[in-house]
């Protein structure tokens, strides 16, 4: 199933308190704009005001998102990743104990643990099933709280699930696997990130046409698979994968217009820790050093 639409959106947004009659909320939180940047392939931007937007489009604007997992979509959170593997790109291996390291972050204030048993970090290599589920599901069995599971495969999905994970989210957007949409509707969530090729490939020279428009037609074409499988779109997060397919200038057109995927009605999952983007942008070649780094990423 495809999509692509000849116009978009992207909202101009303000945080000040002084905000000017018009104006309109955010996807229902503290953020505001009354005018959009309306974008067309081959065209140059125009600035457009509010009152011009048409009904469908303002609708998925500022509609407020409602709870994922019992988790408030009013205001920012944050999602803890729990790499349950050797070769996690940041710190495989450091952490004995997944359990305690989940804990931890729930300290730290995460709203949500992230649990993955394969690394996609790139030039990873694939892991089998079997092996992925045993790392996955053991640790989420001793978890409470929202948990996602980060995978690809619907057979690890459907094992982490059934253990208690209660989100399902794919860095392929439930394209690698062809039983993945009908695992995703027993979840009570799932979220669909935007990759290119694989974690051996998706550095090998990515391009795009127009990475903004490419990533959003790609991510609209994959929340209308999910909704004709059942799954409603108040159910579905959206992630342009910053680091996955794309170069340092790709991720960071995708973070200075993030606002341009509020277009497609769904919450926004931005994953920008520790990555290799913010080496190549401070020269942080660390990746544990690069904290700093990832909150400002986090908040641009």
């Amino acid at each position: 199933m495809e999509s692509r639409v000849s116009s978009y959106f992207r909202p101009i947004v303000q945080t000040d308190t002084c905000r000017p009659d018009g104006a309109v909320d955010l996807a229902g939180g503290p953020l505001w704009f009354n005018h959009v940047e309306n974008m067309a392939r081959g065209q140059a931007g125009r600035l457009v005001p509010v009152s011009e937007l048409p009904e469908v489009v303002l609708d998925r604007l500022t509609k407020p998102r409602p709870d994922i997992c019992g988790i408030s979509m009013a205001r920012p959170s944050i999602m803890g990743i729990l790499n349950v593997t050797p070769d996690s790109f940041s710190d495989g291996g450091l952490h004995v104990d997944p359990v305690l390291a989940a804990q931890t972050m729930r300290q730290q204030g995460a709203d949500m643990i992230d649990i993955g048993g394969e690394s996609t970090r790139p030039n990873a290599e694939y892991v089998d099933v079997e092996t992925e589920i045993v790392r996955t599901v053991t640790v989420i069995k001793q978890l409470s709280g929202p948990l996602s599971i980060d995978t690809r495969k619907a057979a690890v999905a459907n094992a982490a699930i059934k253990a208690g994970a209660a989100m399902f989210n794919d860095v392929t957007a439930l394209s690698f696997d062809p039983d993945s949409l009908k695992i995703a509707t027993t979840a009570d969530a799932v979220c669909l990130m935007h990759s290119v090729g694989t974690p051996e490939t998706m550095q090998d020279n990515p391009s795009y046409n127009n990475v903004l428009l490419d990533v959003y037609d790609y991510l609209e074409a994959r929340i209308l698979a999910c909704e004709a499988a059942g799954i409603a779109r108040n159910k579905i997060m959206v992630d342009p994968g910053i680091g996955f397919g794309k170069t340092v200038e790709h991720n960071l057109a995708l973070i200075r217009n993030i606002s341009l995927f509020h277009g497609l009605g769904c919450a926004i999952l931005l994953g920008v820790s520790r990555k290799k983007t913010i080496d190549s942008v401070a020269n942080v070649p660390d990746a544990r050093q690069r904290f700093a780094g990832s909150i400002a990423l986090g908040l641009g």
